[in-house]
């Protein structure tokens, strides 16, 4: 075979190659940074409460369209609920913006400025409303203090 052939050959597997990598790269990025995040829709909060033990039980049995995604190696959460009439569940309270973590999971669903309309603290949450459509998120260090308090209580 000729120099001028196996120039061409090694060129083309190189740029075939180098498109792959681009391709590559950012799915296995994209796989490492989800891998341990799982997200569930249910019809009501009495199902998903049913299903996934780690969604909070202040949650209505009546809520609709819940969304939820949870982190499996920590607390994190993030949760979207339609509320009956738009009324807040009896643990949900007013709390400032200003006290709102920075929210670590991503789901399409869940608003990227959810935290700066940060209005309320559901127990370990935080959280706001919109219209009738509940949005709330928890860290890691929310729910080991919330059991730290519930087991000291």
């Amino acid at each position: 075979m000729s120099r001028k052939k196996v120039a061409l050959i090694t060129a083309g597997v190189l740029v075939t190659l180098g498109g792959a990598t681009a391709v590559a790269v950012p799915m296995a990025n994209d796989w490492l940074a989800n891998r341990h995040q799982e997200t569930s829709a249910y019809a009501t909060g009495a199902e998903a409460k049913s299903k996934r033990p780690s969604v909070p039980r202040w949650l209505p049995d009546e809520a609709q369209s819940v969304r939820y995604s949870m982190k499996t190696t920590g607390g994190e959460r993030l949760l979207k609920a339609t509320l009956p009439d738009g009324k807040l569940p009896a643990r949900c309270t007013p709390a400032p913006a200003s006290t709102a973590k920075e929210i670590q999971l991503r789901a399409d669903w869940f608003p990227k400025e959810a935290r700066d309309k940060a209005a309320l603290s559901c127990a370990t949450y935080f959280g706001y409303l919109d219209g009738d459509t509940l949005y709330a998120w928890q860290h890691q260090e929310d729910l080991v203090a919330g059991e730290r308090v519930n087991r000291e209580s």
